[in-house]
């Protein structure tokens, strides 16, 4: 016994192999649509997370510019002591013989004999530092991106320096940066304890008044360059987190545009699955069929697109 298809039935069939592909083509759309909106959705999550993550950079930087504040401040109180004292008494020279001198028989003196108390007593006597002062950033890209945020260049400008660095080097400069402030840290403490000591032995009675006076003057003149020289260290990395801010506003920018064109795509093979389903409805498989199976390629030429260029 054998069984025999109506013929009704036997039209609606596809009668070929684009006829199959067409007739599969309302399925096709479904999962294209599915796969765009999830694109899409994923797309915005990940301009979510980098908006996230520049408000917490933007955090760290504005820490780093209040420490650079507080030590310019710092500096700029002793560079003023500095030159209220150089207007009434005149800036006294410190001499290092006698200041040794003074320093004889005291614990002071040990300080004073070891590598640091030897930087600090030169430091004191010659006014300056004598720490390397902090270096730029190295990297090219980097220092330009600096100069242009400083300088108050455009944003479109600022952006396209910024777009121009990767994240390992600007990762880098900032940890180079960090480690300079550890390096200016760790060679200014125990020179810093050491004029510490020496202020204790000083500053007494029986210490001559010059001595005191000169002594005070080279204090202030090393800790406005201490402070000075950690405030640069501090605008250093602010500037770079701030670079990073840039760089993640950036990133959130460009992927909330994809999601954006992302959506479209899927609409458009929504509108496929729409227009095929039209077509199925009315039983008119040529031309209606034709334009839901242009609709769904047109969606996934500009997914691809979408995907690899913009």
């Amino acid at each position: 016994m054998s069984t025999e298809i109506p013929e009704s039935l036997k039209a609606d069939l596809p009668a070929s192999k684009w006829g199959k592909i067409l007739g599969a083509t309302p399925v096709v759309m479904t999962v294209v649509a599915t796969l765009l909106a999830g694109l899409s959705s994923s797309e915005m999550t990940r301009a979510q997370y980098d908006r996230s993550l520049a408000a917490q950079l933007q955090s760290k930087a504005g820490d780093q510019w209040s420490f650079f504040q507080a030590k310019r401040l710092r500096s700029a109180l002793q560079q003023t002591a500095l030159e209220t004292i150089g207007a009434t008494d005149g800036l006294t020279v410190l001499d290092r013989s006698t200041l040794l001198d003074a320093l004889a028989g005291s614990p002071a003196q040990k300080a004073a004999e070891t590598e640091a108390g030897r930087k600090a007593v030169e430091a004191l006597v010659a006014r300056e530092l004598g720490a390397p002062p902090p270096s730029l950033v190295g990297d090219r890209p980097v220092q330009e991106a600096l100069n242009a945020v400083e300088a108050f260049k455009p944003e479109s400008e600022v952006a396209d320096l910024v777009s121009r660095i990767d994240d390992r080097t600007l990762d880098e400069a900032l940890r180079t940066a960090r480690q300079q402030t550890f390096a200016l840290d760790d060679a200014l403490k125990p020179v810093t304890r050491a004029v510490e000591s020496m202020e204790q032995q000083i500053d007494r009675p029986e210490t001559q008044a010059s001595l005191r006076r000169a002594f005070g003057v080279s204090r202030l003149a090393y800790h406005a360059q201490r402070y000075d020289a950690e405030a640069r260290l501090n605008q250093t990395i602010g500037s770079l987190y701030e670079l990073q801010v840039r760089k993640s506003n950036l990133s959130a920018e460009r992927h909330h545009r994809r999601s954006q064109k992302f959506f479209y795509g899927m609409l458009a093979a929504q509108m496929g699955v729409i227009i095929s389903t039209l077509a199925i409805a009315a039983h008119k498989r040529s031309l209606l069929w034709s334009l839901a199976a242009g609709a769904g390629a047109i969606a996934i030429v500009f997914a691809v697109y979408v995907y690899l260029y913009v």
